[in-house]
């Protein structure tokens, strides 16, 4: 790891922190506390991203205001960890430029990864679950998130270092899982191929009674299940939910857990969010997302739609 580290004053970690179990050992889960960093934060192979962004409001003089020490600053709408292919926002790179990206800030592949969001909704939460997913598709295991985010980082009295970060490049080399991506002919072979589709935009957009600009048309793909994301996170955090909760879901949702599934939204961002409870909450073992989505989707006209589905929110009232 080659990020410059500062040294964070244990006694700061107060109050609810003193009350947060750390995971055991070195090795991190799918999400990690602030207890956890504060205790690995000197590490030299834990690299901390910080990806807050314009989403949530924050940009490079906002991270220079405040962030966890040794973070680099990683901005998940400015750093480039998403391009637009023609109308279609929000695809993968090129594995060569997502490379360079990782390494230039400072990660390698021996490195422990803690992405950071700014912890105060969900959709700020999906930045941090589309980079880790992007992570992962890189063939990167070692990568975690950090539960609530940045603000969860301040409430716990974790130490905060201002300026720009100190970054030494580092070399980082993909070795891609291509069964964590899939592409619109994935999907339209859904039903034969035996894949369950899983929607995670909100009621209105699965009903079809809404849709995101760059989508043509509005409803959803027929055969699709709704996981709103907005129900996967703690409102107004970045905290998800526990796992008998997640679990409760898939099961209210009627996601089978033995086949593959792939979770989409508009632009394969709250899509992230989804993925990430369905594959490293829920254990589900084979679960891919759609990175163009309804964007790419709708762009066919002659592709399936469906209106008036009810979402998954509803089914909970």
């Amino acid at each position: 790891m080659s990020i410059t580290r500062r040294s964070i004053i244990a006694a700061g970690f107060a109050g609810v922190l003193a009350a947060t179990t750390a995971q055991a050992g070195p090795e991190a889960g799918p999400l990690v506390e602030p207890r956890w960093l504060s205790e690995h934060l000197d590490d030299p192979d834990v690299a901390v991203l910080d990806v807050r962004s314009a989403i949530d409001g924050t940009d490079a003089a906002g991270f220079a205001a405040g962030h966890i020490p040794g973070a680099a600053y990683a901005s998940y709408t400015g750093a480039g960890w998403r391009v637009a292919d023609g109308a279609v926002p929000g695809k993968l790179p090129p594995v060569d430029r997502l490379e360079a990206l990782i390494g230039s800030l400072g990660v390698d592949n021996d490195d422990t990864v803690v992405v950071v969001p700014a912890g105060v909704g969900s959709t700020d939460f999906g930045s941090a679950a589309r980079v880790y997913w992007t992570l992962k598709y890189l063939g990167h295991e070692d990568v975690t998130i950090l539960n609530g985010g940045y603000r969860a980082w301040v409430d716990a009295g974790g130490a905060v270092a201002t300026g720009e970060a100190t970054v030494t490049p580092a070399t980082f080399n993909a070795e891609l899982q291509p069964e964590l991506l899939a592409d619109t002919a994935d999907v339209a072979n859904a039903g034969s191929g035996g894949s369950q589709l899983v929607d995670a935009r909100p009621a209105a957009q699965y009903a079809g009674q809404a849709k995101h600009p760059a989508a043509r048309a509005a409803g959803t793909i027929p055969g699709a299940a709704s996981l709103e994301e907005r129900l996967l996170v703690e409102q107004g955090t970045a905290t998800f939910i526990d796992t008998d909760e997640v679990n409760r879901l898939i099961e209210l949702a009627g996601i089978e857990r033995n086949g593959p599934v792939v979770s989409f939204c508009n632009t394969g961002h709250w899509a992230a969010t989804a993925w990430f409870a369905l594959s490293e909450v829920g254990g589900l073992e084979d679960v891919a997302l759609y990175d163009g989505s309804m964007t790419e989707w709708t762009q066919d006209p002659a592709r399936p739609l469906v209106q008036g589905q009810q979402a998954l929110s509803q089914l909970l009232q």
